[in-house]
């Protein structure tokens, strides 16, 4: 095992591994460490699968535009799996003038960057899905958008990325990065120093402190969230759901279970020996919104629940890209729950800026130095 690349990606999510795979696809060395003994073992596989445009922040709109128009429709065929995308449609639901009110905010703003989102009522809904209650008043309905596998995604950019020499380092606990000349340069695990000439720092929440260790302090918090898969149910609808409160979210996979994920705020302690566990508070309050809106749902049998956190920032968007203190380090982090659908964007514009090349897309108003004070 040689410890140096010319990049080191710290987390072994689908960013780090659509990083990886991108990277790897260029030439570039690459190390990945993760500290647990799983790929995928945070959010990548704690996440309700949605492809969706809609109801996101201007700022990373234009990345989910870009991954939906120019990356998923042809991801399987790239990473030789089947990721079972599917661009089928994402209807927001609502039942409150409250509610109304947020969807049309979130229409309007993507509307004035072009996405094709609009605002329906209770009547048209139901005719895109028709088993959708009539306590459904107001929806805001992106044709484009639609679902995927996130477990699979995250494991095809990981199977490509090490067919293409990318290495992948599992139960390596990242404790500090360290500078060099003052330029970003070791990782130090707990029984390991690793070197590269770019770092990639994409772990989640835990990319908090570690960021710390070399002076940045990236405003985020952590908050669990859970998801639940029922028995495989005869097919209903392709579509991906979600709510304007988003109390709960999700879709019928091709095997036909539901997945849907969604919190109670009630935050239980980990005390299942560092694994993340369930509570019997949440399952139960995510089902009463579930049975509410599908009503024909009220009988199928879940089978299993996981938790997870989230790693929520403090304006809602992503934090990605170079920091000017740090040299050398590139942070992709604080994700907020929308990082699965923009991945494959994410991973090809970290290796840009890896590789020192112009960018696809412009992320200045994600990066780091926006909070900044202004003097």
């Amino acid at each position: 095992m040689k410890n140096n690349a010319e990049v080191v990606i710290i987390g072994g999510g689908i960013i780090g591994c659509a990083t990886a795979y991108y990277l790897a696809k260029e030439g570039v060395s690459v190390i990945v460490l993760e500290k647990s003994d799983y790929i995928g073992n945070g959010g990548s596989s704690r996440n309700g699968g949605g492809v969706r445009q809609s109801g996101r922040d201007p700022r990373e709109l234009p990345l989910a535009m870009y991954a939906v128009e120019h990356m998923w429709p042809t991801l399987s065929e790239e990473l030789g799996v089947d990721v079972e995308y599917h661009k089928e449609g994402n209807l927001r639901l609502g039942k409150t003038a409250k509610h109304k009110e947020i969807l049309q905010g979130l229409t309007d703003r993507a509307v004035a960057l072009g996405l094709d989102v609009r605002m329906i009522d209770g009547k048209e809904v139901r005719e895109i899905n028709p088993y959708l209650s009539d306590e459904i008043t107001v929806a805001s309905w992106c044709p484009t958008d639609g679902h995927a596998n996130p477990l699979v995604a995250t494991l095809g950019f990981y199977k490509r990325a090490r067919e293409l020499g990318a290495e992948f380092i599992t139960g390596e606990d990242v404790l500090e990065i360290q500078k060099i000349k003052g330029k970003a340069r070791r990782v130090v695990t707990a029984e390991n120093v690793y070197e590269g000439e770019t770092i990639v720092l994409a772990s989640g929440y835990e990319s908090r402190s570690i960021a710390a260790s070399v002076g940045i302090d990236i405003p985020m918090r952590k908050e669990l969230i859970e998801a639940l898969v029922t028995e495989a149910e005869p097919k209903m609808f392709p579509q991906m759901l979600g709510t304007a409160d988003a109390d709960f979210y999700g879709h019928q996979t091709n095997h036909g279970s539901f997945v849907f994920g969604g919190a109670s705020g009630f935050e239980a302690e980990n005390r299942d020996n560092g694994h993340m566990i369930t509570s019997s508070i949440t399952a139960p309050c995510i089902c009463r919104g579930i049975m509410k809106y599908i009503p024909k749902l009220a009988d199928a049998k879940i089978v299993r629940t996981w938790a997870g956190y989230e790693d929520l920032c403090a304006d809602g968007v992503p934090v990605l890209g170079p920091v000017k203190e740090v040299p050398g380090l590139l942070l992709a982090c604080a994700f907020t729950g929308h990082g699965f659908g923009i991945s494959p964007i994410v991973g090809k514009l970290l290796s840009e800026l890896a590789m020192g090349k112009e960018t696809t897309l412009d992320l200045h108003e994600l990066r780091y130095d926006r909070f900044q004070a202004v003097i």
